[in-house]
């Protein structure tokens, strides 16, 4: 499997405001022309979050673990639709409640992103999908802080992880 690289991505401002549209490939080329993505952090009651295992077919950070759910929003999406669908497609889930933590700015050497952070919790089944994913699980906080600057985590989520997380009360 390949992600499609003519998936249309619309173009934002840093405040989300859409002025234009690339591809995915225009996109992950190394232009670094902004497009917005939503993320979703899953955690249980008992505090531990949720990552997602890349499948090492995916064109930006094969093989590590990531946010549980991560996505783009398409082309005249919103990103609380975007998310819906991530949400959907990814794990299986479809009753959540979504809280709302920030939007910030993500840059790589391939790409730019205007992400859009929640969180919630949840304690029902998850069934990642064999499609997009190669499993996922639920980790400690312990077992985040040992991977972190290990090559095992995506560096996006090592910076949402520090930024949002990991002081903060899971609950």
């Amino acid at each position: 499997m390949k992600d499609n690289q003519n998936e249309i991505f619309p173009l934002v401002d840093e405040q989300g405001k859409v002025v234009g549209r690339a591809t995915r490939g225009e996109c992950h080329s190394g232009s670094r022309l902004l497009h917005p993505v939503v993320h979703l952090h899953v955690l249980n009651p008992r505090g531990e979050l949720y990552l997602q295992k890349r499948p090492d077919w995916k064109d930006i950070q094969p093989g590590k673990w990531d946010t549980a759910v991560g996505g783009h929003i398409d082309y005249g999406e919103t990103p609380e639709e975007a998310l819906l669908r991530e949400v959907r497609e990814e794990l299986g889930i479809t009753d959540f409640k979504a809280e709302f933590v920030d939007r910030y700015v993500f840059e790589s050497q391939r790409e730019r992103e205007l992400i859009n952070v929640y969180r919630t919790v949840y304690d029902g089944p998850i069934q990642p999908s064999k499609d997009e994913l190669d499993g996922g699980r639920f980790w400690t906080k312990q077992e985040i802080r040992e991977a972190i600057g290990k090559n095992v985590l995506t560096p996006n989520f090592e910076s949402e992880y520090q930024r949002f997380l990991m002081n903060k009360d899971a609950r």
